[in-house]
């Protein structure tokens, strides 16, 4: 299963009765990659998916940075079938939570060893938001323009676009400030000319909009929902400086970038920057939900936070999470999946630059790994972005000839396996070079 093939329309006719079966259940809000695909899938290995009409297709998307390992690794398979077969329910240590917490603590920054899991990635930020109050005993936090960390009360008010419109007034004491965004820089600056001034910014946000009681600025290493936004290299170390200075923890939010996905087990590595809490989730599972921080064992006792049930959760590091972890990370470093990040997300972000000097509406492109964020435009000059209807026709022209990826935005995001063969990611980018050609050629894309 490498290669895509096309045996139906698609949707397929089987495809169609399903989800139209389904529908009749599901409640509006699905991802926009299952609604507009219109699939029913039926089994999946790798880094290709097929559906119930035995179409095959390519994986761009990786379940939005979940698939690490790729669909339906044995190992994990047979990790987590074995689990089920013991014990699934419950609190108590088991071997395989035991070797997981090891496993990840022996790859997160120096020192922050603490771990505590659970189920979501929104529940883990609000549990670095509940360990930032009890460390500090403050109850402000700073984020970003651009920013996603879930979709909770209290991550909702976190979140630097529109997701939050008509949700209703955010939790007070939540400021946001621009984000390095230098391809849009929303200080209309250059770099690096412009001496990093989103961040002399967010100073001035902390001094005069909060009230002095700023207990942790949360951000990205690299932005993911915004469109897989690279900052430049002193940006995160600057943020650190501004969160000491107001006594502050730093929050790494590494749901996306950690485990690998960037060429390093975390993107703060990138910044050669130890924040005081690392975030993780999505590639921790691939594809179990689970989640988790880890944090200093000096922070983590703070109260109420480090009281007996002051952190836990009912699903969090349950024995079926903490195989799935367990299993995880030890594919990651068997299979060095981290180095394969490394070395397929360099080559593919040289070849997508050369899709960019023969395709207008490519205005930019950068990435770390498999991380890798283009921006479709209707000008380069100045930067207004692609139509959502061309994109989402140029993801249907993709679909038809077997590839599934989240090109239906003008911020497209790259973000396949970090088990993704050469082989596979040279077709992959070779029907999306097929298909700009295409929409480019009849001028509709303007």
């Amino acid at each position: 299963m490498k290669a895509p093939r096309i045996a139906t329309e698609v949707p397929g006719p089987r495809s169609r009765a399903l989800v139209g079966e389904e529908a009749r259940n599901l409640a509006p809000g699905i991802q926009s990659i299952s609604s507009l695909s219109g699939l029913a899938v039926a089994r999946a290995e790798g880094s290709v998916i097929e559906d119930v009409d035995g179409n095959r297709f390519l994986d761009l998307a990786a379940g939005i940075c979940v698939n690490a390992l790729g669909h339906a690794h044995p190992r994990y398979r047979q990790i987590l079938k074995e689990q089920i077969d013991e014990v699934t329910v419950g609190s108590f240590t088991t071997a395989r939570r035991a070797g997981a917490l090891k496993k990840i603590a022996a790859h997160t920054p120096e020192g922050l060893d603490r771990i505590q899991l659970y189920s979501s990635g929104a529940e883990a930020v609000e549990a670095a938001l509940r360990l930032a109050k009890s460390f500090t005993k403050k109850y402000e936090f700073l984020s970003f323009w651009g920013g996603f960390h879930g979709k909770t009360a209290g991550t909702l008010s976190l979140i630097g676009d529109g997701t939050k419109v008509g949700f209703g007034p955010s939790l007070p004491g939540t400021y946001l400030t621009p984000y390095a965004d230098c391809y849009r820089c929303p200080l209309k600056l250059s770099y690096p000319s412009c001496g990093i001034e989103c961040a002399q910014f967010a100073r001035q946000v902390v001094k005069n909009n909060t009230t002095g009681a700023l207990a942790a600025i949360i951000m990205e290493p690299i932005q993911g929902t915004a469109g897989n936004i690279v900052p430049p290299p002193e940006f995160m170390p600057a943020v650190k400086e501004i969160a000491r200075e107001n006594d502050a923890l730093l929050i790494s939010d590494e749901m996306i970038t950690g485990f690998g996905r960037t060429g390093r087990w975390f993107g703060c590595e990138h910044a050669d920057v130890k924040p005081d809490v690392v975030t993780m989730g999505k590639g921790l599972g691939s594809g179990f939900p689970v989640s988790g921080l880890a944090s200093t064992e000096t922070i983590t006792k703070a109260t109420p936070w480090g009281n007996p049930s002051g952190s836990s959760s009912s699903y969090g590091g349950n024995p079926m999470a903490g195989a799935a972890a367990y299993a995880s990370v030890t594919i990651i470093e068997e299979d060095k999946l981290v180095e394969n990040a490394a070395g397929l997300g360099e080559w593919m972000l040289s070849r997508l630059r050369d899709l960019q000097e023969r395709h207008e509406m490519i205005g930019h492109v950068d990435g770390k790994g498999l991380l890798i964020g283009v921006e479709l435009v209707k000008d380069r000059r100045t930067k207004e972005p692609l139509d959502k209807k061309v994109c989402v026709r140029i993801f249907q022209e993709c679909l038809k000839r077997g590839l599934i990826s989240m090109v239906y935005n003008p911020h497209f995001r790259i973000n396949p396996a970090l088990s993704m063969a050469r082989e596979e990611a040279e077709t992959s980018l070779g029907i999306l070079d097929e298909v700009f050609t295409l929409v480019g050629r009849d001028g509709g894309w303007r």
